[in-house]
């Protein structure tokens, strides 16, 4: 079941619109460190697309993401990020920024008082959704990602896996322009109107599916595959998780 097919309106982003992300020429160090953990990064990442963005642990694909919704600065270059120059961001534009984006981590940040079906329609209902609506749209993710029989139980009564399904589903709620993902989680999105980024070092998941690639090496990348167009991976990912 695709979220959003019958209560969602299709987004208004073209194929055509401006790439969603650009690198240009970006580095990053720790401040007060000597460590170059991304050196003279140039990337472009198109609006409707799903891109991998892999390498080993310690390539700096962390810290690219961090980047990408600005929790880290860049040391050197330019990064444009839904048409924003993410350094003339500040206290005050920042959570607008990131409000027009989903953020998956690794660690799943789930409220452990909230139960699940709560715990994915609470970002409706602080932009004050109808609570009804927002359990409704919250059950259609929830039914997507496996977890339609899932809704009243709580976070500790869930497996990893089935924290991190929630953790979509929490994510592409509120329809954002892009999904980024700090482990192999997703699909489908691309039709959705939504660009994601999917940070893995599982080269099985990434291998021969036509979608965009970055590959880092010490903060490097050495490697860029072009897209062959969009393919499905929901079923994939799923049996993954």
């Amino acid at each position: 079941m695709q979220p959003g097919k019958n209560n969602y309106k299709k987004s208004t982003i073209s194929k055509d619109s401006l790439p969603i992300v650009v690198f240009d020429n970006v580095s990053f160090s720790y401040k007060g460190s000597s460590q170059v953990i991304l050196k003279n990064i140039s990337a472009k990442f198109l609006s409707h697309e799903i891109y991998f963005l892999t390498g080993e642990s310690g390539a700096g694909k962390t810290s690219f993401l961090k980047l990408i919704y600005g929790a880290l600065q860049p040391t050197s270059g330019n990064i444009s990020v839904l048409q924003t120059d993410t350094r003339d961001l500040n206290i005050q534009t920042m959570s607008t920024f990131r409000q027009q984006m989903g953020i998956v981590q690794q660690e799943c940040e789930l409220f452990e008082h909230l139960n699940v079906i709560d715990n994915v329609a609470l970002a409706l209902k602080l932009q004050n959704v109808h609570p009804k609506k927002a359990n409704m749209y919250a059950e259609e993710l929830l039914a997507w990602v496996g977890l339609g029989d899932y809704l009243k139980r709580y976070p500790k009564e869930l497996s990893d896996g089935q924290k991190q399904r929630v953790s979509i589903a929490r994510a592409v709620i509120r329809r954002p322009k892009l999904l980024l993902a700090d482990e192999p989680l997703f699909q489908e999105l691309g039709k959705m109107g939504t660009s994601v980024i999917i940070a893995t070092h599982n080269r099985q998941l990434v291998a021969s599916k036509g979608n965009g690639e970055y590959r880092l090496r010490q903060g490097e990348i050495y490697h860029q595959n072009a897209l062959k167009g969009s393919s499905s991976l929901t079923a994939q990912l799923m049996r993954m998780v």
